[in-house]
């Protein structure tokens, strides 16, 4: 189990843990945790969705969830854990 953002382009992996709320510097209460978890949620990215990392390079990434490409944060992409 890595994090997300550690894949490197073209590798695959799926979602075992999401985990807001340990430390996120800015997240101090639990309201910006959740924001975060829904944020994420809506994006599509929840346990057990398989992913396709296509760019991994500088402060943001580029993944494929399905049939859409999602842009991410790499701070968030260090949250979600992956198993390849």
């Amino acid at each position: 189990m890595i994090p997300l953002g550690l894949l490197s382009a073209g590798e695959n992996g799926e979602i075992v843990e999401i985990a807001f709320g340990r430390g996120e510097a800015g997240c101090t209460g639990s309201t910006e945790q959740e924001k975060s978890m829904v944020r994420v949620e809506e994006m599509g990215l929840r346990v057990g969705k398989h992913v396709e990392m296509l760019t991994n390079g500088g402060s943001t990434i580029l993944l494929r969830v399905d049939e859409a490409r999602i842009a991410l944060a790499r701070r968030m992409a260090m949250k979600i854990m992956v198993r390849r």
